[in-house]
């Protein structure tokens, strides 16, 4: 059985099968799918800050874009991969910040962020917001994989509030008894889309 690699050593592997270090040193080193998979990989984390920030498409493809463009001049400067994350997350909340004209923090002022600069604990909100970003899309990418009527009836079961049994059952012409067997199966197929599936055993989405 495999066991969890130390954050610190960068032996996180990632969507993409690769440890971040060594896709870090092939993209310093002019490797372009190294670096698109690394923006693939950390993508979600600054739509999420921006998102947090109350930014619009257009403002969030701005931030996403310099935020892209300062790594890559500061790439081979980073000499760590648990470090990443949070030079992202600070460059990210710079930009925001320059966007929105707010006075950046007291850890984002400056130049784009340096490995020495970033906090542990800022590190460490990094890497929550980055898996929590992860999950996100992992969730959004299994449920636009359903069919429709999956897709209908979790969302009438997850809005706010909740449809009664008896509105599912006339919206979606479904006997009312149905719903709970017709949900039970509908989260299974989602269970079972490789994204959610990765992170639910990641052993066996790093082994696909």
């Amino acid at each position: 059985m495999a066991t969890n690699p130390d954050p610190a050593d960068g032996a996180d592997h990632g969507r993409g099968g690769f440890a971040v270090a060594d896709l870090m040193t092939r993209a310093s080193n002019g490797d372009d799918q190294a670096w698109y998979t690394l923006v693939e990989r950390y993508a979600p984390l600054i739509w999420s800050i921006c998102r947090r920030h109350e930014l619009g498409d257009a403002d969030a493809a701005a931030v996403g874009q310099n935020v892209w463009l300062k790594l890559a001049d500061q790439l081979e400067k980073i000499q760590l991969a648990a470090a990443l994350p949070g030079w992202l997350a600070a460059a990210t909340r710079q930009e925001c910040g320059r966007i929105l004209r707010v006075p950046p923090g007291p850890h984002d002022a400056g130049h784009a962020p340096g490995t020495r600069s970033i906090p542990v604990d800022d590190a460490r909100t990094a890497e929550e917001e980055l898996l929590a970003a992860e999950r996100h899309a992992a969730l959004r990418e299994a449920f636009e994989h359903l069919p429709p009527c999956c897709q209908q009836l979790i969302a009438l079961l997850t809005q706010d509030p909740p449809a009664s049994s008896a509105e599912i059952s006339a919206r979606l012409g479904i006997p009312a008894g149905s719903i709970g067997p017709n949900r039970n199966r509908c989260l299974d197929k989602l269970r079972r889309h490789p994204a959610i599936a990765a992170l639910i055993n990641p052993d066996a989405g790093t082994a696909a």
